[in-house]
């Protein structure tokens, strides 16, 4: 099972960590005054939109400085208890692997404060009797619930990544695998995904699946990414989903149409479920989702549309009985791809027949019909003649 992009190219050392230098210069300060009596602030806020590399600087800072890191991760449930035993023992202990320490705490701005009461105060009340540094990363800081934190804590921003930083950095992945690129497509994908080079990168590895050349117009037709809930994790939930609710469930996660769910399913089907027997299962449910729709499309009988979710999300998922779950390369629909080609050379086409029916006095339709073939012959012929 091959590592994602993601993944494989983690920055290990702050050497490796793209843009936000001056970030990176002051965290490393930070730590490194450490080595003498403890700085006034105990702690340090990595804060700044998803993907700008909050948590993989706090790692490769660990690595480089000797700090036996301790993390406590988003999905990791943070009472009051739980930080007081985790976090309350970490900052008071020494390390047993390394001489020194540091304690990660990620995403705290995903508390819930109906479940998590009391959370964010018995995280300020560790940092303050910490013995080792604290370092905590958040999408958005000024949360009022985070007041506490903000008092106890050096306040360091990261931005999102732009051009500068991100070309050089995905031209050296590109050349480690193989793959040309244009610049011009690299630029596009970076500002689609708003610098969010998690984003980035799955957009990348998907789009160079079985081809190694990219031009401009293999990525301009992706569009604008729904940065509510990557199309790509809402896949994988559908394939590796337990239970019928859950596999519901994960069509809800993005805020895309069931036409477009139904064709990325579709399209990742054949290899995403590599047992035949299950593969032929997951396909017939898709068969019959498609079935529904078609009928929805026709009688506009929009009662119908359940069954067609529950065939492609329930149905779908419960088809693998023999087939191992883990993660496959996912890829884009070659289906929506054609379209957006063809949607894109019939615009072309009728630009061009109206330029030519307003010098030719003619419609735009008999521009296209009879001039146009013409129009194309001679731009071939002299093509080949150049």
């Amino acid at each position: 099972m091959h590592a994602s992009w993601t993944q494989k190219y983690r920055p290990r050392h702050l050497s490796e960590v793209a843009g936000n230098k001056d970030s990176i210069l002051t965290l490393r300060e930070w730590l490194t005054s450490w080595s003498g009596s403890p700085p006034k602030k105990k702690g340090a806020l990595l804060y700044g939109p998803a993907g700008t590399g909050k948590t993989v600087t706090a790692e490769a800072a660990s690595r480089d400085l000797g700090f036996d890191l301790v993390e406590m991760n988003a999905s990791d449930k943070r009472s009051t208890a739980l930080v007081e035993r985790v976090v309350g023992t970490a900052v008071e202990q020494g390390s047993l692997t390394a001489d020194k320490r540091l304690i990660l705490l990620d995403e705290v701005d995903g508390i819930d404060p109906s479940t998590d009461r009391g959370a964010v105060e018995a995280m300020a009340s560790a940092i303050e009797r910490t013995r080792w540094p604290v370092v905590l990363t958040a999408n958005d800081p000024w949360d009022p619930r985070l007041s506490a934190l903000r008092s106890v804590c050096l306040m360091i921003q990261f931005k999102r990544l732009g051009l500068r930083d991100s070309i050089p950095y995905l031209k050296r992945i590109c050349l480690s695998e193989n793959i040309e690129i244009e610049e011009k497509a690299l630029r596009f994908i970076v500002e689609r995904n708003e610098g969010d080079m998690r984003s980035i990168l799955n957009d990348l590895e998907t789009l160079s699946a079985g081809t190694r050349t990219l031009a401009y117009d293999d990525v301009t037709w992706l569009g604008h990414r729904d940065r509510k809930e990557s199309i790509f994790e809402v896949l994988g939930s559908i394939f590796n989903a337990k239970t019928c609710m859950w596999a519901k469930k994960a069509a809800g996660l993005a805020n895309v149409d069931q036409e477009m769910l139904f064709e990325w399913l579709y399209e990742n089907a054949p290899t995403q479920i590599e047992d035949p027997r299950d593969r032929a299962r997951a396909l017939e449910a898709l068969a019959k989702a498609d079935l529904f729709m078609a009928r929805i499309r026709r009688t506009q009988d929009w009662g119908l549309l359940s069954y067609a979710i529950d065939l492609m999300t329930a149905g779908v998922a419960m088809s693998r009985e023999h087939a191992k779950t883990g993660w496959v390369k996912m890829r884009f629909p070659e289906r929506l791809k054609l379209k957006a080609k063809a949607r894109r050379q019939k615009a072309l086409k009728i630009a061009i027949g109206r330029k030519i029916a307003s010098k030719c006095h003619t419609s735009t339709n008999n521009a296209i019909k009879y001039y146009l073939p013409y129009v194309k012959q001679m731009l071939e012929e002299e093509s080949e003649t150049a």
